[in-house]
């Protein structure tokens, strides 16, 4: 089906709505002792509990516990004092008990916020609905294997992994803001330590509930949920397939069916997977062989205590603080380690106003540069070297250029900035006694430039100060040369 032009989607408002799965950074499993391993050889890390052999128990796991609630009040969610399991009952191969144990009507936690950025720095607060728990099936593979035209094969490594459920309100009116959602939801859970959110290895995942309706209306439009997004490019341009779907079907008279369909990234668009399902297609009820998990008191308190800073409070202090511009600290704080490291320096450095911001510009120019798409962690220099490095700049010790060099040694050797700078005789020449043989000598070797100069074209100025800064090797401080050169010539 053709897109529909964009002044007829203009017409209509999206409503999207995102669930999204993240798996826990546990190192086994939610109702057993299994490891959580990825990669490892098809099932092999299961046991009779994760494989629901019948009479086995499940015993839930407490750092998943902790890990859920650590996202709760991350996404400043209410954490319920008691939530319960239940089993969601359906049939697929890779679900070997029959049911998935999740949480329905009494979930961990409700009624939470999370803050999105938006190109141009606006900012809009996204409701979340719930925050529950559940184990993940385990995984259908389709192709990669001789007869995969004649069989599908089951590997049940990943069945029992410990999930959370993070379910949005239906707030969001764009691709972008689903985007934008997706991100600072992965920053969030990335800064707890809650998960590495690998989607690679599908440890988040994001299904995306689509509406749309006139401009103005308050009714909801019939909408469709569309699976297994896995990845946030895929997921914005999903949601961009399916509005303009949308929109073209209700425009030439048809109607929106409310159904599951699935994202073909090769051909851009939605496709659709069977009719939405309902709540009481599942037939919950409360899992019999778990008790309620209560959270709460000195627990609870503990777990709040232990929070770290969240990406969008550090923006917001970092901007205050270090008088770095809005898209300076976004970029600063969409990895803690990234954050922690610049804060280090900035201190380092001298910890407020050019110094800081300084520090801020060299972290996201050299330091990246060398890192080569590589994290934080191979930082090839200190956070604190770097910072003494930028106070050198900052103090007029040495030149921008002199830094770089000194920069490129530290890589090298391990060394810190002062201990390379006297080894190599990097240092800036910003005495005027000094500098005032070299200036004598280009005035000399330049008649024609000091003419013109005092004949008044002071654009000439330029080529003398390039001048010394060549005889100097570049390590002339150009504040200097310029204030030597101005008394020189009158």
């Amino acid at each position: 089906m053709a897109a529909p032009a964009d002044e007829l989607i203009a017409k209509y408002e999206a409503v999207i709505g995102l669930e999204v799965h993240v798996q826990l950074g546990t190192r086994t499993k939610i109702f057993c002792g299994c490891p959580v391993v990825f990669g490892a050889a098809a099932n092999t890390n299961v046991c009779p509990v994760c494989l629901g052999m019948p009479g086995a128990l499940p015993v839930l796991n407490g750092a998943a516990v902790e890990m859920a609630v650590k996202a709760a009040l991350g996404l400043k969610c209410r954490v319920n004092p008691a939530s319960r399991f239940a089993r969601k009952n359906y049939f697929y191969p890779d679900l070997p008990k029959g049911y998935q144990i999740s949480q329905y009507d009494e979930p961990l936690a409700e009624h939470g916020e999370l803050e999105i950025t938006l190109e141009g720095g606006e900012r809009k607060r996204i409701g979340v609905t719930r925050v529950h728990m559940e184990d993940d099936a385990g995984k259908s593979i389709h192709d990669g294997f001789r007869d995969s035209d004649q069989y599908t094969y089951v590997d049940l490594n990943r069945a029992g992994t410990p999930l959370i459920e993070i379910v949005s309100e239906p707030d969001m009116r764009s691709a972008e803001e689903a985007y934008a959602y997706l991100t600072a939801l992965k920053e969030v859970m990335q800064y707890l330590n809650v998960s590495e959110c690998d989607m690679e290895k599908g440890q988040l995942r994001c299904d995306a509930n689509v509406s749309v309706r006139p401009r103005g209306e308050e009714k909801l439009g019939t909408k469709a949920e569309i699976k297994n997004l896995n990845s946030f490019r895929f997921a914005r341009m999903a949601i961009e397939y399916e509005i303009g779907r949308q929109v073209g079907l209700i425009e030439g008279g048809e109607k929106v069916e409310q159904e599951t369909r699935l994202y073909n990234a090769d051909t851009g668009m939605t496709v659709g997977m069977r009719s939405k399902e309902h709540a009481h297609d599942y037939r919950y009820f409360p899992e019999p062989d778990l008790t309620p998990v209560r959270v709460g008191g000195d627990w609870l308190e503990g777990i709040r205590r232990a929070m770290p800073e969240l990406p969008a409070e550090k923006r917001k202090r970092f901007i205050e603080s270090y008088g770095l511009r809005e898209y300076d600290a976004q970029v600063l704080t969409a990895d803690r380690g990234l954050s922690e490291y610049f804060e280090k320096t900035a201190e380092a450095a001298g910890g407020e106003g050019n110094a800081a911001r300084l520090a801020a510009n060299w972290v996201m120019g050299d330091l990246m540069a060398a890192l080569k798409g590589a994290g934080i962690e191979a930082a090839p220099v200190k956070a604190e070297r770097l910072g003494e490095l930028v106070a050198m700049i900052a103090k007029g010790e040495i030149s921008g250029k002199m830094a770089k060099e000194i920069f490129a040694r530290m890589a090298e050797t391990g060394d810190g900035a002062r201990a390379v700078m006297e080894r190599e005789g990097l240092k800036q020449i910003s005495d005027a006694g000094a500098l005032e043989k070299i200036v004598d000598e280009v005035l000399a070797a330049s008649p024609k430039q000091v003419e013109q100069y005092r004949s008044g074209k002071t654009t000439v100025m330029g080529f003398l100060v390039g001048q010394v800064m060549k005889a100097t090797k570049g390590q002339a401080n150009p504040g200097a040369v310029n204030e030597v050169l101005k008394a020189k010539l009158g």
